[in-house]
């Protein structure tokens, strides 16, 4: 059966880079980092199965180094072939069936020092991103983020990073999630739920060895 559910951006080509605009993250004309705009991009999506009852959307970085020692450490890198892992920048669930987008700033206009509020919006039930955990023990940052947070790669790292904006068509109208949750829980709690999935991917570095000034 041919797929009809389909996801899209319009900031940026599928698979291209994604403009600093979305980025907790950017390149500076001098130094290592800066923060970016921060702002929830626009997503799009249709051809939803009969049946859905709801939507979640959750983005994640796939190429995050499994170890973090070298992590923006000046005179160190970070191998191209380290192992990657999964770091969650937006993490939603619950949409309304009759949700088709996110207008672009919904869930973020710019870095929250300590973090966006959780919990229900007018759009979903939003979840905690990895920031969560990336900032614990930092006395200026440490806090729950929730909602969107977008890129921000290691700026010593060698690759570009895939950013994985993917909205799930589920067939129940309501995810049991605790009060706090985080992606794990909703990818727990969609389990025999999904009817269809689509992806819209973006690539973002920090390095000026890979991206350019």
């Amino acid at each position: 059966m041919k797929q009809t559910f389909r996801v899209s951006i319009k900031a940026w080509e599928k698979g291209s880079a994604i403009p600093s605009k979305f980025a907790f993250g950017k390149i500076p004309e001098k130094g290592n980092f800066e923060l970016g705009g921060n702002v929830s991009p626009e997503v799009k999506w249709s051809g939803a199965p009969e049946g859905t009852l709801s939507y979640a959307l959750i983005c994640h970085d796939s190429d995050v180094p499994s170890i973090a020692d070298d992590v923006n450490q000046e005179g160190k890198t970070i191998d191209a072939d380290l192992p990657r892992t999964n770091f969650y920048h937006w993490v939603l669930a619950n949409i309304p069936s009759e949700v088709r987008s996110l207008s672009e700033g919904v869930a973020s206009s710019g870095v929250t020092p300590r973090g966006k509020v959780s919990g229900e919006k007018e759009y979903g039930l939003a979840g905690l991103n990895s920031y969560t955990q990336w900032f614990s023990g930092d006395s200026d940052m440490e806090g729950n983020y929730g909602d969107y947070d977008g890129p921000c790669p290691p700026w010593n790292d060698f690759i570009h990073h895939n950013y994985h904006f993917t909205v799930y068509a589920l067939d129940i109208k309501s995810l049991e999630l605790d009060e706090v949750f985080d992606a794990d829980d909703v990818l727990k709690a969609m389990e025999g739920h999904v009817l269809a999935q689509d992806s819209w991917v973006g690539t973002y570095s920090m390095n000026r060895a890979v991206s350019g000034p």
